[in-house]
């Protein structure tokens, strides 16, 4: 194996260590343990409950905005804890961004103030630049030939497959380094989550993507790397082809063919 392979498989987004997550007394993850790699496609499954969302909340520091919640561990990004003490949650949550199962496009604002909100929360006040980068968002998301003319319209008088692709624009826009998608399809038609799928695909080509999915069959579409929860534990995690057509766990087996409940 050369050297460069060897590096790129080693080459993790982020290493997970003993997190536990809480909301008030309820503990809702058990000592997760897991490395995810860069600029790969990672998916959490597991039953309703299981602490999924739990899990990618924590990444960007999301969890911790709910009252009462409480986190122990280390999640470390780019080998940096994301829990240490000197570190700004908004700027991890600008490299980490977040991608919510109902699309959520600011009503009030049109379809290009959707994109560039945040490039202006963030000082950018070059309208040239602005433009560029929103054209080039809307670009990367397949969007830009179907509202280019439409620009000043509100982006909630978009289809839910559209709005969830500016969403995903609009979080592409302040440059994160990784996209967590909370169960981005559930809420499209089958034609809007082929699109979805097939852009999470093209975006791995230059982001680590992580997505909670109950969708199985999508999760053996679209991952590199599956990992499966169950009652806040980690219960296995390998490559996508292994866990599903070989999984070491019966917990895992069981799940994918449908044997609980």
């Amino acid at each position: 194996m050369n050297r460069q392979k060897l590096e790129a498989e080693l080459s993790y987004k982020f290493e997970i260590e003993n997190l536990n997550a809480w909301f008030g007394s309820k503990q809702v993850l058990k000592n997760i343990n897991m490395k995810i790699k860069e600029k790969a496609i990672t998916a959490i499954i597991g039953p309703s409950g299981c602490g999924k969302t739990t899990l990618i909340r924590c990444l960007n520091r999301m969890h911790e905005t709910v009252p009462d919640a409480k986190v122990t561990g280390r999640v470390l990004f780019n080998g940096v804890d994301v829990y240490g003490r000197d570190i700004d949650p908004v700027q991890i949550r600008r490299k980490i961004g977040m991608i919510f199962q109902k699309p959520n496009p600011f009503p009030m604002m049109s379809i290009y103030d959707n994109v560039a909100i945040g490039l202006k929360l963030n000082g950018v006040k070059d309208k040239r630049k602005v433009d560029s980068i929103v054209e080039k968002s809307l670009r990367m998301v397949g969007l830009w030939d179907e509202v280019k003319d439409e620009l000043n319209k509100s982006g909630a008088s978009l289809s839910g497959g559209q709005q969830q692709r500016l969403c995903i624009a609009r979080a592409l826009a302040v440059e994160p380094e990784v996209l967590l998608m909370d169960e981005p399809t559930s809420a499209l038609d089958p034609i809007s989550s082929a699109k979805i799928e097939l852009l999470i695909r093209e975006l791995a080509e230059d982001y680590t993507i992580i997505i909670v999915t109950h969708n199985m069959q999508q999760a053996a579409r679209v991952s590199d790397y599956t990992a499966f929860l169950y009652l806040g534990e980690l219960i296995e995690y390998g490559p996508t082809r292994q866990i599903f057509e070989n999984p070491k766990n019966e917990l895992t087996e069981k799940y994918l063919t449908g044997g609980f409940g």
